[in-house]
């Protein structure tokens, strides 16, 4: 009497789940790869890595510095040199804080000059 569903290797797993299991394990690997490492550089010459503080300065002032460093090949927007994820963390808030108040104080005047109530 033969069984009926998809053929069985000798695993009891089909040989799409087999398929699938082995893109899911490729995919698993290559993403791990690309995980960020920790950042080993205590001081480079004496001065310290790059930490919150640094980081939220750069987060606001990169408009400017994202002009500047495509005319000067020393400047970089981001500080290669940080102590990891308190500095990522200050970069991030600094990005959040200059948008939240430039592009919201903006609509709002924008509103206002055209009539509309503010909602």
């Amino acid at each position: 009497m033969a069984r009926a569903g998809p053929p069985r290797n000798r695993g009891g797993m089909t040989t799409n789940s087999r398929r699938l299991l082995g893109a899911l394990l490729v995919v698993a690997v290559v993403t791990a790869g690309c995980a960020a490492g920790p950042n080993d550089v205590s001081t480079v010459d004496g001065v310290p890595p790059a930490g919150f503080w640094p980081g939220v300065w750069h987060g606001l002032i990169h408009p400017i510095t994202f002009i500047v460093s495509l005319f000067n090949h020393n400047v970089n927007i981001y500080e290669v040199h940080n102590n990891g994820n308190w500095y990522n963390f200050g970069f991030v808030l600094g990005i959040a804080v200059l948008h939240t108040f430039t592009s919201g104080n903006a609509a709002r005047r924008g509103r206002r000059r055209r009539g509309g109530s503010p909602a």
